[in-house]
């Protein structure tokens, strides 16, 4: 049996377990890829100055997240389509979280409902929510949530309309699948994931199934809906709105400039997450990491600082937290491991960041997560 011990091992066990339709949702990008490869390409860059005859025999990994606490910096990501990547994927992803002691951000396009999840939780979760053109279904998401005890509302503020993703088209992945002799081969060859996932009680999105039997059942139907509800016309005057309909923490995930943290922070949110999409957006764009200095710079300190793009391994962890980050959040890695191993692949991938924090850590000369900064990183003069 091959050792796992890495994130990319699990990414290899996802690849050989899942539709590569379902894969590639994940682990691809938009267009050329030309930002989804600078993501990883940029982590990687980034050189650690190794620092030596320091005291670090005790490592203080624990912080807080938008006031909460997380045992590592790190939380798991809104992601759609995850009950696809494992039967009732999301369940298994948020015990995960909680087990672990970090957040955890349930999608509007989950397979899993708000109450499934909040059914297998004991402590609250985050929520994602695009704003849509039907506020009145934003209203009810947002209802649900605060029933559910959701603790932040994540507002996605970087998909007014859908990138261009090839793969996806290439591979049939629609609303209702594009059923080809080749995903369906594929999917022959995968009896175990289809046995869980096509047979199993939950196979849409469980945050619009009252939608669904609006419009007759139709899947064709509801992805017309969909389709028709990303709003170009968002504003950042929007966001007021959001925060008179939700009492919680707000964090806008999607920024990538300077100009729009400020227009963030103006707006009164708790925090904002640095990100492209995972490289699935708009294409051409830079890294995350790369820009993320500046944006802490604008920040000013007015408002919590996440990242997002190309996390896979603690390192990567520990760059983001040198740069001004407060924590990461993880998508592809969680949905690798979800797909690898279900919630204990989750948790697998879990202790692998947290070890390869722990070491990172102790060799730059660190013992404590929130005192990182930007000098355990090499520059040009150093």
């Amino acid at each position: 049996m091959t050792v796992i011990n890495s994130i990319a091992d699990l990414r290899e066990r996802a690849r050989r377990r899942i539709p590569r339709a379902i894969f590639e949702y994940a682990d691809r990008g938009s267009y050329d890829e030309v930002t989804f490869r600078r993501n990883r390409h940029d982590l990687e860059a980034l050189a650690f100055r190794q620092r030596v005859m320091v005291d670090v025999s005790k490592q203080a990994l624990a912080t807080t997240l938008l006031g909460e606490p997380a045992a590592i910096p790190l939380a798991i990501a809104p992601t759609g389509l995850t009950g696809l990547f494992h039967a009732d994927g999301e369940m298994l992803g948020a015990r995960a979280a909680e087990a672990f002691g970090i957040p955890f951000c349930l999608s509007t396009m989950s397979i899993c409902s708000i109450e499934d999840v909040r059914s297998v939780t004991k402590k609250p979760f985050w929520f994602q929510i695009y704003l849509m053109r039907e506020r009145s279904f934003n209203m009810e998401l947002i209802e649900r949530a605060k029933a559910a005890q959701c603790s932040t509302l994540v507002l996605t503020v970087d998909l007014p309309i859908m990138g261009l993703r090839r793969r996806d088209a290439k591979n049939g992945l629609s609303i209702p699948p594009k059923l080809t002799f080749g995903n369906l081969f594929d999917v022959a060859t995968k009896p175990a994931w289809g046995l869980k996932v096509l047979f199993g009680r939950r196979r849409t999105f469980g945050n619009l199934e009252d939608l669904m039997k609006r419009s007759g059942g139709s899947l064709t139907t509801l992805s017309a809906w969909i389709a028709s509800q990303f709003d170009p016309t968002v504003t950042w005057a929007d966001i007021e709105w959001v925060r008179k309909a939700w009492p919680g923490k707000l964090i806008i995930k999607g920024v990538l400039d300077a100009e729009d943290a400020r227009h963030a922070c103006a707006a009164g949110v708790d925090g904002i997450v640095v990100s492209n999409h995972g490289g699935r957006q708009l294409d051409g764009a830079p890294s995350t990491i790369s820009v993320l200095p500046e944006i802490v710079d604008a920040v000013q300190g007015r408002c919590e600082v996440l990242f997002d793009g190309g996390v896979q391994s603690g390192q990567d962890i520990l760059k983001a937290l040198a740069l001004g980050a407060r924590g990461c959040l993880i998508g592809k890695t969680f949905l690798y491991a979800l797909a690898a191993g279900g919630e204990a692949g989750v948790t697998q991938a879990l202790g692998i960041l947290r070890d390869e924090l722990r070491v990172s850590l102790a060799l730059t000369g660190g013992a404590d997560v929130r005192s990182v900064d930007s000098s355990i990183l090499r520059t040009a003069r150093t």
